[in-house]
């Protein structure tokens, strides 16, 4: 049965659950959703998450929402297939790339998402990036930065020497805020600007890349 990916291809989270796929090398379906038009709002989405956001991931009868426990979902169901996100067969790694994709849900992204709003969404609104709120956040970022250029500088990956989901997390909000004035916040990393370049240069993240078109002109 075709797995359905319902989202956005602009969408951070959507773009987030495509790698996962394109990294295993699943058969899927994509469903796309128009959110200018209100469409994740409507009540055949809202059944399928009542929060009304993307993406939605469908696998036959079973459907999950949330973009991390939809990666985490496929690379625990096709384990077997494409590159080993979450490192099955050693636990102390495995327990690694957990800590890291916490890491990166509880202290890089809430660090780069307001960066990311005032760019991108802000203006699409007819609004102006709010500098109080871009100056902030780069505090806030460059702390954790700091602990990221560390942390590279003895292992290629976060959570080692091996591409795992703790990367992967990474990459929607990174390839928009790397458009921002704000990337000197990696660019002056070398180890965190080596990392990026890397994991971002993935044949799976570049299937995606076309499709991540907010803010384009």
């Amino acid at each position: 049965m075709t797995i359905k990916l319902h989202g956005a291809p602009m969408s951070t989270c959507t773009a987030k659950v495509l790698t996962c796929l394109h990294e295993k090398g699943i058969d899927f379906e994509f469903v796309p959703i128009n959110l200018l038009a209100g469409e994740q709002k409507q009540p055949s989405f809202v059944a399928k998450n009542p929060f009304g956001l993307v993406p939605v991931l469908e696998d036959g009868d079973f459907t999950i929402f949330e973009s991390r426990a939809i990666t985490s979902y496929l690379a625990e169901k096709f384990k077997d297939s494409g590159c080993d996100l979450i490192r099955h067969g050693n636990i102390k790694e495995s327990a690694m790339v957990k800590v890291w994709m916490e890491v990166e849900s509880q202290q890089y992204s809430p660090a780069v998402s307001p960066i990311f709003f005032q760019y991108f969404i802000v203006p699409k609104r007819g609004g102006s990036p709010d500098q109080a709120i871009i100056d902030e956040s780069s505090g806030k970022l460059g702390k954790v930065l700091d602990v990221y250029e560390q942390r590279l500088s003895g292992a290629k990956y976060l959570a080692g020497d091996f591409f795992s989901l703790a990367d992967l997390h990474h990459l929607g909000l990174t390839f928009y805020f790397m458009k921002t004035p704000c990337a000197r916040l990696i660019n002056e990393r070398p180890h965190v600007k080596a990392w990026w370049e890397d994991i971002s240069s993935r044949p799976a993240f570049q299937k995606v890349v076309p499709g991540m078109t907010l803010g384009a002109k």
